[in-house]
């Protein structure tokens, strides 16, 4: 090799090295060969860690011809005859699933005989951001343009909620949503943001209860690299993340008492600390919180900080249930039965005036959900256009209270793994449907199950 090839190959490396895009070159038979800079930022993988592996060392959802192969032979690169690119998702060092671009050329020599392959690597985390904000910007327009298009319903309950959304939403007040489950605290929620001036700024959401303890507080505060078993670099928090929107702190009465200690500090002082750090961050945020609990009982039995719940609940707001609001029903079933047509692609019109008479007289424990899950359940079973009382679940159509008692399961907590199964069992494994008819919440459900470690898929 000449003084030229040499330069221009010490150039072309630098280049390639300085490209946004990851870039790494693999022999015919499937082994690394080149690994550039942006591959190193993106996988977590140095070039020393992937020179020589064999390409399936890189863990893609998806190549050529569909779910990531086990190997070059199998994936068709080899076959193809021009270079393709395909949006999937690639499993990093620390385990974390990055949305990329992946695209990949076959390269001859002049005997047109495979020499090598390139395949390049965009990261479109930063994209998908963006896509969420159109979205985001979506939902806040939809959520202007009509408020009473998003929460449904002409009762003067509804009237009232309307009301104190449209108040709760012209002040940075700290709001505390509450509700039966099922009532839709979370679609209050984001009517409230988007109804407000942080409404170009993020909504975070956090299920306090979907967490253990220790993770929650991470996933709150964040943490820096090295805290903890597992954390391979800094991570923002909710709380930062959020930063010059809105928190919602879904199922709030489920914080144990050694988090809600540090979540009163962050309201009330309006900073955090990462898990690992002693540094402070200044936030700007607004927290919503909601929770299917009385909160004040939690208070009295001191499961629940005082002052931690009158930080919160600045501005309440109650939603009530369906029971207590039962001619949003028909405005409701409506509803459902348009949005399930245009998912389904099924021809149903509407209900028949003996199953909606049967719908009013239910009560209706698992409130909007219940009842959008049981016009699921119709839509499933039935064969016209028009639904009958016999196309709903028994227990949502029954005429008598004596009749309801009869089908339902007494509600009664689970007492054994056993018992829980034969539950699940009954309800086809819908988790909803399981708590409702042990009297109890889906979530409360999904924690019995990881007690008895039953699969939650």
């Amino acid at each position: 090799m000449n003084d030229h090839d040499l330069w221009t190959c010490r150039y072309v490396n630098q280049i390639i090295d300085a490209m946004a895009d990851g870039v790494f070159t693999i022999t015919p038979d499937g082994k690394i060969v080149s690994w550039n800079k942006s591959m190193e930022r993106i996988t977590g993988y140095s070039k020393e860690e992937a020179k020589g592996k064999d390409c399936t060392f890189i863990h893609f959802s998806s190549c050529l011809d569909g779910s990531c192969p086990n190997g070059i032979k199998d994936c068709g690169i080899l076959d193809a005859t021009s270079d393709f690119s395909r949006e999937c998702v690639l499993l990093s060092k620390h385990k974390e699933e990055i949305p990329v671009l992946k695209r990949a050329r076959v390269l001859f020599d002049s005997s047109r005989n495979i020499s090598a392959i390139v395949e390049t690597v965009t990261d479109l985390r930063e994209l998908k951001k963006a896509r969420q904000k159109a979205l985001d910007a979506q939902n806040q327009l939809a959520i202007k343009t009509d408020l009473k298009k998003n929460i449904i319903g002409i009762s003067p309950a509804i009237e009232e909620l309307l009301s104190k959304i449209k108040v709760a939403s012209a002040s940075d007040a700290n709001i505390l949503i509450q509700g039966e489950t099922g009532t839709g605290k979370e679609l209050c929620a984001n009517a409230v943001h988007y109804l407000g001036r942080r409404n170009a700024f993020p909504f975070v959401t956090l299920n306090c209860s979907a967490l253990p303890e220790n993770l929650l507080e991470s996933e709150l505060f964040g943490h820096v690299k090295g805290s903890f078993t597992g954390a391979f670099k800094d991570r923002k928090g909710r709380f930062e993340e959020a930063e010059n929107g809105t928190l919602f702190l879904d199922e709030i009465g489920e914080i144990p008492l050694s988090v809600q200690v540090k979540l009163l500090r962050a309201v009330q002082e309006r900073e955090i600390e990462r898990v690992g750090d002693s540094k402070k961050i200044k936030t700007n945020i607004r927290i919503i919180a909601a929770t299917n609990k009385d909160l004040s009982e939690l208070v009295e039995e001191k499961k629940f900080r005082e002052d931690l719940y009158y930080r919160l609940r600045v501005f309440p707001i109650t939603i009530p249930p369906l029971r207590n609001r039962k001619e949003d029903i028909p405005l409701l079933l409506d509803f459902f039965i348009k949005k399930l047509r245009k998912e389904t692609k099924k021809n149903i019109l509407k209900a028949d005036k003996k199953a909606v008479n049967a719908l009013m007289n239910h009560d209706w424990p698992g409130n909007v959900r219940e009842l959008e899950n049981a016009v699921s359940y119709a839509f499933v079973v039935a064969g016209q256009e028009i639904l009958s009382k016999d196309d709903f679940p028994p227990e949502t159509v029954c005429s008598s209270k004596k009749n309801q008692i009869a089908i339902q399961r007494n509600p009664k907590k689970p007492d054994s793994k056993k018992e829980l199964l034969k539950l699940l069992e009954e309800c086809g494994w819908n988790k909803a449907e399981a708590g409702r008819k042990a009297g109890l919440s889906r979530t409360t459900i999904w924690k019995y199950m990881k007690k008895w470690d039953i699969p939650l898929n």
